[in-house]
């Protein structure tokens, strides 16, 4: 059993007059300890909706979810979510956000100073402690998220397309900064985007999502070596992954509109 375990997983939504849209078909998924799965799939076919059951913030309506082999039955602390909007309290300053989750938990004001100046420092954000998130460029804020949810030590790391909201070239060095943490601290991970570079770029594995109601249709090794480069995006290897990627979410695609 993996650190991660979903089992048979289902999610119906009710609709008016006792209609249900699928958004889940059946999803069986396992992820190992320091595994870093992304989920890849076109816009509408349960990929947030999975993260959300894992994050305990929504719940499957046949199946089960267990980390270390026990149920997830709401949020917790071992499960750190960074989602696409930037979702940062606006009343506290970068550093009061970071140790948010710190305080909350009972780990002393020194403890809370200590881990925060670590992500701080981690995530490129020294100098930038005592701002407002309104000072911060999207980035920024992204940053600080994520080292919000680093901060708290979670056995995994949940993100919801963090970067779908940026620019390229500020995406491609968030990209590498997560990666970069992913690869001194071995986090697990579990990242959700529609972008195929990306998926490749920053996993070990990529399960591909079907068109609604989603399942994983493909399950795909990403065997490039760390610390890898931007560089990499340019190799035969990863263009080979990127065409087969491309076709797998192409055919979803076209059954999504019909």
């Amino acid at each position: 059993m993996g650190l991660l375990s979903v089992k048979n997983v289902t999610r119906a939504f009710e609709g008016k007059r006792g209609h249900a849209t699928q958004a889940l078909q059946p999803i069986d998924l396992e992820v190992a300890e320091n595994d870093f799965v992304t989920i890849l799939g076109p816009s509408g076919c349960g990929k947030s909706t999975l993260l959300r059951i894992v994050a305990g913030l929504d719940f499957p309506s046949t199946g089960k979810v267990l980390l270390d082999g026990r149920p997830v039955e709401g949020p917790g602390a071992d499960r750190g979510m960074v989602f696409q909007s930037y979702t940062l309290f606006p009343w506290l300053t970068v550093e009061e956000n970071i140790r948010f989750g710190l305080r909350e938990r009972g780990l002393s004001a020194a403890e809370q100073k200590e881990r925060s100046d670590d992500f701080i420092a981690k995530v490129g954000l020294r100098g930038f402690e005592q701002h407002y998130p309104k000072q911060l460029s999207g980035g920024m804020q992204q940053r600080t998220a994520i080292a919000r949810a680093l901060a708290n030590d979670p056995r995994i790391l949940l993100l919801d397309e963090p970067f779908g909201a940026l620019d390229n070239q500020t995406r491609v060095l968030m990209q590498e900064l997560l990666l970069g943490i992913w690869e001194s601290a071995r986090k697990t991970v579990i990242f959700v985007t529609h972008d195929i570079d990306e998926s490749i770029f920053m996993a070990s594995r990529v399960a591909v999502f079907s068109a609604r109601p989603g399942r994983i249709k493909a399950d795909i090794p990403v065997d490039f070596p760390h610390p890898r480069s931007y560089t990499l995006k340019t190799s035969p290897e990863f263009m080979d992954i990127k065409a087969r990627l491309t076709e797998e979410i192409r055919m979803e695609a076209m059954a999504a509109a019909h």
